[in-house]
């Protein structure tokens, strides 16, 4: 099929649908890295031509929101050397890219606990937060030093707060209530979720958003992801039938 026949087949798939907020597990980066007998810092490197192969997708597409799991609250349990290269990979990765995305339009943001990072990795990551805020791109949500279940404490905390000062009543906490407490109270839900390299679990990620979306899981690994194995997924997303419990 040529790749503008393919381009508006699947523009009119997400047009159709209504697809918004596509939402990934970035899997196999290391596994890539070992299939070629080379060190992980290379399937690392290979997975952020990934990322923007895909973001470039999205744009192509008319996907507006693009969340990305990129380092979870467990991956500190990783040898030292691989979370040092992680986290200086990240602060290189968006100095790097960070005028051309802007460019492009794309609005920056991470959602995680930031603060266990460190004060220049933070600096980096606030700075493009910053730049990027005004445009009307593609939204790209960045998951560093993000979990699921610690996102859920942090909101129960902050609810709790509210109801302790007399701001909120217990009896008026609803869905909406946390909704707006999560690190995603400004998006819409993920509509659809995608995760490579084959594995079959969630992986504490989006808990409370993905409560509605659909699952993707490829055997591709993230590095080998490209703009086609997304087209393939927004086609399967297509031929969903999303009942949400009716």
């Amino acid at each position: 099929m040529a790749i503008e026949i393919l381009e508006n087949k699947i523009i009119g798939y997400v047009k159709e649908t209504k697809l918004q907020h596509i939402a990934i597990i970035m899997d196999g980066n290391r596994r890539w890295a070992k299939e070629r007998n080379l060190p992980s810092a290379f399937g690392h490197k290979k997975g952020v031509d990934a990322l923007k192969a895909v973001m470039r997708a999205c744009d192509d597409f008319g996907v507006k929101y693009l969340t990305v799991y990129a380092f979870s609250t467990e991956n500190w349990n990783r040898k030292k050397e691989e979370v040092d290269f992680l986290m200086d990979l990240l602060g290189q990765t968006i100095k790097n890219e960070l005028k051309e995305m802007h460019e492009n339009g794309v609005v920056i943001n991470f959602i995680g606990d930031l603060t266990k990072l460190n004060p220049k990795l933070q600096e980096i990551l606030a700075n493009a937060v910053e730049v990027t805020k005004n445009n009307t791109g593609v939204r790209l949500q960045i998951a560093f030093n993000y979990g699921a279940r610690d996102e859920i404490v942090h909101a129960v905390k902050d609810i709790s707060r509210r109801v302790k000062s007399g701001e909120l009543e217990i009896d008026d906490i609803a869905e909406n209530t946390i909704s707006k407490a999560i690190y995603t109270k400004n998006i819409p839900d993920p509509d659809l979720l995608i995760r490579t390299g084959g594995e079959m679990r969630v992986s504490n990620y989006l808990l409370w958003q993905i409560a509605y979306a659909e699952f993707v899981v490829t055997k591709k690994l993230w590095p080998d992801f490209d703009k086609n194995a997304l087209a393939e997924a927004i086609e399967e997303f297509h031929n969903r039938q999303r009942r949400y419990g009716k």
